[in-house]
C-alpha cells in the first residue's frame, strides 16, 4: 500500500515537472516570436541607385542580417536631403558632396561615410546631329547650346541635375527654350524621354548601363573627363536634432554599408550582366 502511494507521488510529480517544463517552452517560444518582430527603418535615397537595381540586392542583405524592415524613398537628392532636415527619413544614400556637406555642417546629419563611386556620361542620338565627343563636358554642352540640340534635363533637384546646372553654370550659358526640356522625373525615366525625342542627357553610368538595352536611339557620346565623378555617400540623421528618428538601425545601415563584404557586393555588382560594374567601392 505504501508502495503505491510513493508511486502515485513520483508520478505527480513528474507531471508537475513536465507541465512546468511545457508552461517553460512555451513562453520561450512565445518570446522568441515576439523579439523576431523585425524593426522599420527609413531610406531616403536617389533614383540612381533605385534604378540600377543595386539596392533590390543590398536592402534584403541588410534587412536579413539586422532584423530590420526597409521603407525605400527613391528620389531626387535634393529632395532625399530635405526629408533628413525635416527628420522624416532615418539614413540617406544620395550623390552630391556640396549639397550633402551642407546639411552635415548644418547638424541634421552624422555618420557621414563615402561609400561608392561611378561616373557622369552624356548621351545622344547615335546620329549625334551636335557632333559632340571626347572627354571635355564644359565643351560639348558649349556645342549644344550653340545649335539648340535637344537636350533632356531632369529638373529635379537630383545630384544629376546639380550636375548638370553646375556644367551649364561653368560653361556660362543659361539653357532655356523649346530645345531645353524638363522632364522633373527620375534618371529612368528621364533617360526614356531622351530616347523618344532623340535628344541628349547627362545620366549616371550604373543607370545607362541597366536600362541601355531599352534605348537603342542612344550612345554614349562623351566620357571619362576628370571632372565627371560621380560619389555616394550614406548618413544616419541626428537623433539630437530629430527625436523621432530610428538612430539604432540607421546607424546600423551606415556600418552595413561601408562593411567589407558590402563593399565587395558593390565591387562586383553587374560585372557578369553589363561586362564592368557599375559602381566601385569607394570608402575612407
Amino acid at each position: 500500500m505504501r508502495k503505491n502511494r510513493l508511486f502515485i507521488a513520483l508520478f505527480a510529480f513528474m507531471l508537475l515537472v513536465l507541465s512546468a517544463c511545457g508552461n517553460s517552452d512555451t513562453k520561450d517560444a512565445a518570446a522568441k516570436q515576439k523579439k523576431a518582430e523585425p524593426t522599420s527603418m527609413i531610406l531616403a535615397t536617389t533614383t540612381s541607385t533605385q534604378d540600377s537595381g543595386l539596392l533590390d540586392v543590398l536592402i534584403p542583405m541588410f534587412e536579413k542580417e539586422n532584423n530590420v524592415k526597409v521603407k525605400t524613398i527613391a528620389v531626387g537628392t535634393g529632395q532625399a536631403l530635405e526629408m533628413g532636415t525635416k527628420g522624416e527619413a532615418d539614413a540617406l544614400l544620395v550623390h552630391a558632396p556640396a549639397a550633402e556637406k551642407a546639411v552635415v555642417d548644418a547638424g541634421d546629419a552624422i555618420n557621414y561615410k563615402r561609400v561608392m563611386y561611378n561616373d557622369f556620361i552624356l548621351v545622344g542620338p547615335k546620329d549625334n546631329p551636335a557632333a559632340v565627343s571626347g572627354d571635355d563636358i564644359n565643351a560639348a554642352f558649349k556645342k549644344l547650346a550653340d545649335a539648340k540640340s535637344s537636350f533632356i534635363s531632369r529638373g529635379d533637384d537630383s545630384g544629376t541635375n546639380k550636375k548638370e546646372l553646375g556644367i551649364w553654370t561653368a560653361a556660362n550659358i543659361k539653357p532655356a527654350g523649346d530645345w531645353y526640356v524638363s522632364t522633373g522625373q527620375g534618371m529612368g525615366q528621364t533617360l526614356q524621354v531622351a530616347a523618344e525625342k532623340k535628344g541628349y542627357v547627362l545620366t549616371d553610368r550604373a543607370t545607362w548601363l541597366a536600362q541601355s538595352k531599352n534605348l537603342d536611339t542612344l550612345q554614349i557620346v562623351v566620357e571619362g573627363g576628370k571632372d565627371l565623378m560621380n560619389i555616394y555617400h550614406v548618413m544616419q540623421v541626428n537623433p539630437e536634432k530629430h527625436d523621432k528618428v530610428n538612430s539604432k538601425d540607421a546607424q546600423k545601415f551606415v556600418e552595413f554599408m561601408i562593411d567589407s563584404k558590402t563593399q565587395e557586393v558593390i565591387e562586383n555588382f553587374g560585372k557578369k550582366e553589363y561586362g564592368q560594374s557599375l559602381f566601385t567601392k569607394y570608402t575612407e
